[in-house]
């Protein structure tokens, strides 16, 4: 018999897309995939050089368990130099991937029954992660019109007594929202007040246009240093999504129980993409620039031809690699003589008449909207959005 825990959660339905996609390929269907959620570009070459180095070297055996001293000092150096955050190496942990350190944090500090507040649009394994601990998600509904944000207002409206941790994301997957140091800040000063633990996922800090500064919460925040855990990881910045490591910076006691929680189940992190990731910390930041550089083009081009669809409304996002544009004006609207009620029923339109590959915005908890992905081609995006324009038409 299955969990009831288990029974209560769904699989990632951005993974389902995508294995759709990607099914549909090698059946010889020529699919547009915006539906996943990683970098196209290649790993950067010496960070695999360094991976290869040390398997030539023998470094094939087991890690410490949070980490070994070299990977936590270059994570420390990151900090203190991209953030001015100070961490020593009892309050840093390394896992395999960010979603692996997030999964960490729940089970370290929620018991049954613990709420967790979640601005929505949010990504997917949020909710369900919290579930599994037996906590409560408590969703802040946010929409296009309030830029998908949050205030210190609407915190507080939702606090109680039971209220745990609140996780803030920025840039965010899927709307690519990301938060000022000033509103920050004002966020900080409720959770402060009412010792509500901040998670704050950061993974996709070095992917701002526009200028933009991008500031953790925990930097605008000092006083918050102590219910502070902050996540991230090297997939998005360095194209490393498949050599799962990310990493978490908070409380020593907090991250000794992610620490004892880790090591019951997975152990380190492994070896090989721990000396990659060193690679990617320490060495030269070119890579990030130019992969950041494709992206804002990227960005404003699918922006642009969002924008001139008639129906479709988009918002331009500070950072991530994300739109979520407004959908509702089709919901409601029939082809071939079927309605199309939801967003997951214009999706599979989509998929099944222009063969575009996306998410519909109710996975994020976000009805109406749909996500895409401009982590592909400027080529592939140019004809993704000639499909849709013809779909709509």
């Amino acid at each position: 018999m299955i969990s009831k825990r288990v029974q209560s959660i769904k699989p990632s339905p951005t993974l389902a897309t995508d294995a759709k996609a990607k099914a549909l390929k090698q059946q010889g269907v020529d699919v547009v995939n915006f539906g996943t959620g990683e970098p196209d570009f290649d790993t950067p070459k010496n960070i695999k050089q360094a991976a290869i180095d040390s398997i030539n070297a023998g470094f094939t055996k087991y890690c410490p368990v949070a980490g070994t001293p070299e990977i936590k000092n270059a994570i420390i150096n990151k900090f203190k130099r991209d953030n001015s955050l100070d961490y020593t190496a009892e309050e840093i942990i390394v896992s395999s991937g960010a979603k692996h350190s997030l999964y960490n944090l729940f089970q370290s500090i929620i018991d049954p029954d613990d709420e967790v507040i979640i601005p929505a649009p949010y990504w997917v394994s949020y909710t369900d992660m919290v579930i599994l601990v037996c906590g409560k998600p408590v969703i802040i509904q946010t929409t296009d019109k309030t830029n998908f944000k949050i205030t210190p207002e609407s915190v507080e409206k939702v606090l109680t007594s039971k209220t745990k941790a609140i996780i803030i994301n920025s840039p965010s997957n899927p709307t690519g929202v990301t938060y000022s140091a000033q509103e920050l800040k004002e966020i900080a000063k409720v959770c402060v007040k009412n010792k509500i633990f901040i998670i704050s996922d950061d993974i996709y800090e070095k992917l701002v246009y526009d200028n933009f500064k991008f500031t953790s919460i925990a930097q605008v925040a000092p006083e918050a240093r102590d219910f502070t855990v902050v996540i991230n990881g090297v997939s998005k910045a360095y194209a490393m999504t498949g050599w799962r490591l990310g990493y978490a910076a908070g409380p020593k006691n907090i991250i000794s129980a992610m620490s004892k929680v880790q090591s019951q189940s997975t152990s380190s992190a492994s070896s090989i993409s721990i000396k990659a990731a060193v690679e990617a910390l320490n060495g030269t930041q070119e890579c990030v620039e130019f992969m950041r550089k494709e992206f804002e083009k990227r960005r404003d081009y699918i922006v642009g031809r969002l924008n001139k669809i008639d129906g479709i409304t988009c918002r331009k996002p500070e950072g991530a690699f994300y739109v979520f544009p407004n959908i509702k004006t089709f919901l409601g609207k029939s082809f071939n003589g079927k309605t199309i009620n939801t967003d997951i029923e214009f999706t599979n339109f989509l998929l099944d008449r222009a063969k575009i590959a996306v998410v519909g915005g109710s996975a994020f908890g976000a009805e109406g909207y749909m996500r895409l992905s401009y982590a592909t081609s400027i080529e592939n995006i140019q004809s993704g959005m000639d499909r849709l324009e013809t779909a709509l038409k």
